[in-house]
């Protein structure tokens, strides 16, 4: 990855719906260039989905901290969280507990919900969800 493979997935986190054109002009590439580089982004890795983020004020967001048991490995539980729904961005973390799970919804219904699936997650042990008020 390069300097302007850097700067396209800047342009994106920013406003993910910015067209080929735009970051080409922004990137001094053309249109073509950048679908190719975004593709390419996209079957590596680096760029492992595009989504909506709703802000505080339309939805609710939580961040819900996990123990695992050690007899099961994070990486499995990780495994079964990724594919809850509303469930945003994981980390695998170290410290008092194993996993960061940021979860989005359209209301904070939605939002419970999600961490009741992740409670009953095998291997989870323990959880600890603060309710974001305030993106800054």
């Amino acid at each position: 990855m390069d300097e302007t493979d850097k700067k396209i997935i800047k342009i994106l986190k920013d406003d993910s719906r910015a067209g080929y054109t735009e970051i080409g002009n922004q990137v001094n590439l053309s249109e073509g260039a950048v679908r190719k580089r975004i593709k390419t982004l996209t079957d590596d890795g680096a760029i492992r989905k595009f989504t909506v983020k709703i802000g505080v004020e339309q939805g609710a967001e939580a961040i819900t901290l996990l123990t695992v048991n050690p007899s099961y490995p994070t990486q499995e539980v990780t495994k079964r969280i990724q594919l809850i729904p509303n469930v945003e961005t994981i980390y695998e973390v170290t410290g008092e507990y194993d996993i960061v799970a940021v979860i989005s919804g359209m209301n904070v219904i939605e939002v419970n919900e999600c961490i009741e699936k992740i409670r009953r997650v095998e291997g989870i042990v323990k959880t600890n969800t603060m309710i974001v008020l305030r993106n800054i």
